[in-house]
């Protein structure tokens, strides 16, 4: 059966509308340059609103305008897809209670509807990557191939930026569960019909077997069995990522739903000869040890992040640790960090001294810490805390005037205790601005 998903993207104010649902505007609401007037009924494809407030703080302003132009772009490529995705846009004031009835507390937030569920929308907000995240919305969970240019054509739609999964001779049924529940990580498909040239092409030898391909590393790994959920959604978890996954910004929050331990390689510069050397070996190890994920980040590409971990460019690198992907990291004694000479060994020397508790457990630390965990957690949090440390700032200021007895000091002191005050609240929140 196809996919039909309701999207409403909401600049400032995010909601999504069910299919059917009827709303009352009392202005025109546009939609990839459509325009409607007065009641407006959905019967098919995806609505995406974008509501403006005017009652905004003004860094959740500067937030919408800069979602904005980014919905627009993305709009003709998504409604223009075979099951295409409309962005529409609405005025906040006109739909309160619309934001109301989708618990709407944060800006900007955006939802999907997927058969009239709203699902909150974690992912990119650029334009190409919004296209390219919304796509995996309206695919079939499982698509069938009957034919080696199915096959191909499959793979060539999918793109590189998501894992490939293909189950030759496999039935549907056996991946169907699997695959609704990491649709948004991965395409996933099951071939009927192919050739021996197929076989050869994906290098496997017989059926059942299914392949997981990552395009964008140029890595494919096959699974032969048992076909039983526990071991096949094992084999699903270990390839979402590749061998050795770049640590960055985008590839971080992939990791939030993964409990494995994270075997994180520091090196001054990814892009240089010698680490592009220990990163080949790091996949050797990796394919031995799926039990952990492994990553790698070079100093010069993610300092903030690095320092936290007590790597910067006075660090003998390259250095190794694992850390448990939120507070805590391990070191291992005798390998704090890799020399030149026969890596291969010092890595699994590296490996067998974790496991055998050779370890130093470290807290991570720094001050750049926080922008790293500002940069993982919503907008509304971060604004929440601000407001807490305002409000507890000016009680703490009214509570001493309250103590200080009548008549002491001047007008032009209390004015200058006033100004102080709110030099401190404006500072306070603007360490608190954070964009997404």
């Amino acid at each position: 059966m196809t996919n039909r998903v309701s999207t409403m993207l909401l600049c400032s104010l995010v909601a999504i509308i069910p299919l059917l649902y009827s709303v009352d505007a009392e202005q025109s609401l546009s939609a990839n340059g459509r325009y409607w007037n007065g009641r407006i009924e959905l019967r098919f494809g995806h609505l995406c609103l974008r509501l403006y407030p005017r009652r905004l703080l003004r860094p959740m302003v500067r937030h919408c305008k800069r979602l904005s132009p980014q919905l627009d772009e993305a709009a003709p490529t998504l409604s223009s897809l075979k099951e295409p995705i409309v962005i529409a846009k609405v005025n906040a004031d006109k739909f309160t209670r619309l934001a109301r009835k989708y618990d709407i507390d944060g800006f900007p937030t955006l939802k999907v509807f997927m058969h009239g569920v709203p699902v909150e929308y974690k992912g990119p907000r650029k334009a190409d990557l919004l296209v390219r995240y919304l796509k995996k919305f309206v695919a079939p969970d499982v698509s069938v191939l009957d034919s080696d240019s199915a096959i191909s054509n499959f793979v060539e739609a999918s793109g590189p930026h998501f894992p490939i999964f293909i189950g030759f001779g496999l039935n549907e049924s056996m991946i169907s569960k699997l695959a609704e529940k990491y649709k948004k990580k991965a395409w996933f498909s099951v071939a009927k019909d192919f050739s021996e040239d197929i076989m050869v092409s994906y290098d496997f030898d017989k059926v059942p077997a299914l392949v997981s391909l990552h395009p964008s590393y140029n890595e494919q790994s096959i699974f032969y069995g048992p076909f039983e959920v526990e071991f096949l959604e094992d084999f699903i978890k270990q390839n979402l990522f590749p061998l050795v996954l770049p640590i960055n910004q985008d590839t971080l929050k992939t990791l939030k739903d993964d409990e494995r331990k994270i075997v994180l390689t520091f090196v001054e510069d990814e892009t240089e000869e010698s680490s592009k050397k220990i990163i080949k070996l790091l996949k050797a190890a990796a394919s031995a040890n799926r039990d952990l994920v492994f990553g790698y980040v070079g100093i010069k590409q993610w300092e903030d992040f690095t320092e936290t971990f007590e790597a910067n460019k006075k660090t003998p690198l390259p250095k190794m640790v694992i850390w448990d992907g939120d507070e805590e990291y391990f070191s291992v004694i005798g390998s704090e960090r890799i020399d030149e000479e026969d890596q291969a060994t010092q890595i699994s020397r590296f490996l067998e001294g974790y496991k055998e508790g050779k370890t130093i457990k470290k807290r991570i630390s720094g001050p750049s810490f926080l922008g790293f965990i500002n940069s993982l957690i919503g907008i509304r949090t971060v604004y929440m805390i601000v407001f807490i440390v305002a409000v507890v700032m000016i009680i703490q200021t009214i509570n001493k005037d309250d103590e200080e007895p009548p008549g002491v000091g001047t007008r032009e002191q209390g004015d200058n205790a006033s100004s102080s005050v709110s030099e401190a609240e404006s500072k306070e929140y603007r360490s608190g601005e954070k964009e997404d």
